[in-house]
């Protein structure tokens, strides 16, 4: 099971990055691969809760629903994939560092990220995916920062 793991210290008490992370309006924001999140039905978000989404993989839409599985504010978030081509699980955890928060967000997926694109592309998709993830977590913590 191929995995990205990424980790950024953020100037925001854990609650604050928790409840933005929460909100599937702000994915947007600070991924630079993600088109839309929404959440289906009516809130308030629980376990169970499902996002319908799109992201942006080397030229490639890939539309997805994601369900929450583990809510424990302020310390994870999880989801998982319900529909979609790439069979994922997410996980950001948080904790407390100085008066801010370490994050650190998992991503696994069950046969790679290149899946769409062929076995063969799973080593470039990763690497490029890799990048992209600390970028996101830049600007999570930029976004954060400046609130």
């Amino acid at each position: 099971m191929p995995t990205i793991e990424e980790s950024v210290v953020i100037a925001a008490p854990p609650e604050r990055v928790y409840d933005y992370l929460l909100d599937p309006a702000s994915f947007a924001q600070f991924s630079g691969s993600i088109i839309y999140a929404e959440l289906e039905g009516e809130g308030p978000v629980r376990t169970g809760s499902r996002i319908r989404g799109a992201t942006k993989v080397l030229g490639r839409t890939v539309e997805w629903v994601v369900e929450y599985t583990d809510l424990d504010r302020p310390n994870k978030l999880a989801t998982r994939s319900v529909e979609g081509r790439i069979e994922l699980s997410t996980a950001y955890m948080m904790a407390p560092q100085g008066e801010g928060t370490h994050l650190t967000y998992r991503l696994e997926t069950a046969a790679g990220l290149g899946g769409m694109f062929g076995k063969l592309a799973d080593a470039l998709v990763n690497k490029v995916y890799e990048r992209q993830v600390r970028a996101d977590l830049a600007t999570l913590a930029e976004i954060l920062t400046e609130h």
